[in-house]
This record gives C-alpha cells, structure tokens and sequence, in this order.
C-alpha cells in the first residue's frame, strides 16, 4: 500500500556563525517546534522522528527531542554526512508512504566549530579513504583542506575540460548572495560582485578564493511529513507533496575514472535526478526552483549538468545567460544556499525542504519565484550519499 507523502509542515530558525549560536539541544527543540506549529499537530500525534546530525555524541536527537516532549516516539539518529538533513527526510518520507507510519517527524541540526572540516576520530581509518586517495593522486599538487581539495579539484577539471573560467564560479557566488539578501535566516546577507568574489583571499591560485567556499554554521530545521487521511483527520494543509525522491550511492565510476568531477558525486546526482524524473513523469525543463548543495561555487556549477538543468559542458553559457537566477529559466538556490544562507551540515537538507516548500505555498515573499508547480532540491554528502527530492502541488 502506497501513500502519498505531504509535507504538512516545516521550521527553520536562523543561521548562525559556530560560537555564537545556542546549544544542539536549544536549536534542534525550536526547529522542530516550529515545524508543529507551523503544521497544526501536537507533538503527541507524531508517530516516528529521524534526527539528523554529524558532529554529536549517540542519542543526541533524543536530547533535542525530549525538550519537546517525552511522548514515547521511536527516534532514529541518521548522520550521512552533508546529506544527513535530507536522509532523515528520505526515512520520514519512506515510513509515510509505505502506510508503515501516517506521521513522521524529520529533523536536523548542528552546532559546528570554527574552522575547515576534519576527522573527529585519529585511533581508526578515516571516512572517505577511496576518495582520499583518489584526491591526493590527482591533487596533490597543493595543500589545501581536503573537501576544498576535493571540490577544488572537480572545478579544476571541468576548466581544463571545457575552457570554464574562474570569473564564473565568482558569478556563482556573487548570485548567492543577492539572493540570500532576501532571506532574514541566511547567515550572510552582504551582497557581493563578481569582482569582490575574483578579488579575496586566494585559497588555491587559478582554481578558488575564500568565499567561494560555503562557511562552517550553526542551526537547525525540520518537516512533518504525513498522509492525506492523517491531515483530513487532523485538519492539517495538503498543498505541498513529495511527488518522487532517490537516495543514492557511489559506483565505481567514482573512483575508477580518475575524474574528480565523478568523484564529488557527479554520477550520485545524475542517477538520483533520472530516478526522480522518471518516476514523476517530469522532464528538468519543467523545474523553475530548485535548491542545490552548492558547498563550494564549483559543485554548483558540476550540478546543474548533473541534474540535468543544462547540457554536459554547458554550465558557464547557463550561467552567463542568467538562467540560474530570476527571469532566467531556473532560479537555483533562493534561499542563498550553502554559500549564503550557511551549511550547519545535518540541517542543510531540511533547510533546503523549508524553502521549497515556502517557494511552493507562494509564501517566500521577496525570494519568491513565480509560477512554481515544481520545485527539485539536491543534497550530497561525500562518502557518500546523495538525495534528491521533487516536490509539487498537492
């Protein structure tokens, strides 16, 4: 028996710089209050959570979750990396449509530290080892923090590839920012140019400066997800569905290629997003929104091809025409995405579902993007996992 999923409600609190926002526990409680209030539900009626998170002890999810009540759910704790938010989702998501549950709760959070990203554990072997190898064999060449290496590294090849220039990811950045200057959650809502983005702090000469790069951040979200028959019966909104969604994981191609494009997800993404098409029976033309993991300007770039937004190869033209922003074809990123708005890691597919589903409501006032029936959001995590997610109209 299939259900079709809503999303009933969503809650977001804003972004914050490491050091300067509440604890987990604090964050991850309000997120997901606001999302119960924001549906209409009792926390009591919620009948599974999937809790999201990257950097935190076992059981963290429980300790936000008991600020809300202590109400018996079965809690799950999800960390899949980057896509940690939106795999709680994929669970939410999964246990609604199967008829296994009529309500779910998905939430994420993370309270970051200052700083690039690093292993947490120095007395086993690291995540990501094939990757690692792969990266230091094809990069090697400058020392940089490994996911600038990495991400670096994809950007890099797709200039030698296809003759992209640096001032294009720059236009990328400074994208991100108009529009995040209409988001009051975004962490950073300075509006920079193209030229400020070419003229910062070089991090890796001829490849990336410091703010192409999204920022180590605090925060947290969350989404119900129900049935029809749970939100007739407890008057909650049907506007907003779950049309079709794919998790992915890496093939060989990742790393037997020796392509660092394939390696940060190229292939996760391209397969997830044909998933998605066809079991909606949408083509990437009909998208308008869309919300992407853009962790660094250079893998925004790599995904719209890999969605299929634009040709293999065709992402500078698709950026230099403006069809990445409004009065384009596709507004990528409104919320100012990971560059902008920040990436507090197991938030950052949730936030990505917030947004959507304001952009779908009609209700994302000065970032709102006409005519959304359709609205496809993308979150990967190196590793690795890749989700992605189209919503509808309900």
């Amino acid at each position: 028996m299939s259900q079709k999923p809503y999303v009933a409600g969503v809650g977001m609190i804003p972004f914050t710089k490491p050091g300067a926002s509440a604890s987990y526990i604090e964050m991850g409680a309000e997120a997901a209050r606001l999302a119960l209030k924001d549906a209409g539900l009792d926390y009591n009626l919620v009948q599974q959570a999937y809790v999201g998170y990257v950097y935190g002890d076992s059981t963290s999810g429980q300790s936000a979750l008991y600020e809300v009540g202590l109400s018996g759910v079965p809690v799950v704790n999800v960390n899949n990396n980057c896509s940690t938010g939106s795999s709680a989702l994929w669970l939410a998501r999964q246990a609604v449509e199967s008829g296994a549950v009529e309500c779910a709760l998905a939430l994420g959070f993370e309270q970051m530290q200052p700083g690039a990203l690093k292993a947490q554990w120095e007395d086993r072997p690291p995540v990501m080892g094939k990757g690692v190898a792969l990266t230091e064999q094809l990069c090697g060449d400058v020392e940089v923090p490994m996911a600038l290496k990495m991400f670096g590294g994809a950007g890099r090849e797709h200039m030698q590839k296809y003759g992209t220039r640096l001032e294009t990811f720059a236009a990328i950045r400074a994208k991100a920012s108009r529009h995040a200057a209409n988001n009051p959650l975004a962490v950073f809502r300075k509006v920079v140019t193209t030229e400020d983005v070419m003229n910062d702090q070089v991090i890796w000469p001829g490849v990336m400066t410091r703010l192409m790069a999204c920022p180590p951040t605090c925060g947290a979200a969350a989404a119900i997800i129900c049935s029809e028959a749970f939100a007739r019966k407890h008057g909650l909104r049907t506007d907003v569905a779950i049309l079709a969604q794919s998790l992915t994981t890496d093939r060989p191609v990742a790393y037997e290629t020796e392509s660092m494009i394939q390696m940060v997800g190229f292939d996760m993404a391209q397969r997830a997003a044909r998933e998605v098409y066809e079991k909606a029976g949408v083509d990437p033309l009909d998208i308008r929104v869309v919300e992407l993991h853009d962790c660094f300007a250079h893998n925004e770039l790599l995904t719209y091809e890999a969605l299929g937004l634009c040709p293999e190869g065709g992402a500078e033209k698709f950026v230099l025409d403006g069809d990445n922003t409004y009065g384009g074809r596709v507004v990528t990123n409104p919320s100012g995405g990971l560059l902008s708005k920040g990436h507090p890691l197991g938030a950052t597919g949730l936030a990505q579902c917030y947004e959507l589903t304001h952009q779908l409501r009609g209700t994302a006032e000065a970032r709102q993007v006409e005519g959304v029936e359709l609205a496809l959001q993308h979150n990967l995590g190196l590793g690795g996992a890749c989700v992605v997610t189209l919503y509808g109209r309900g």
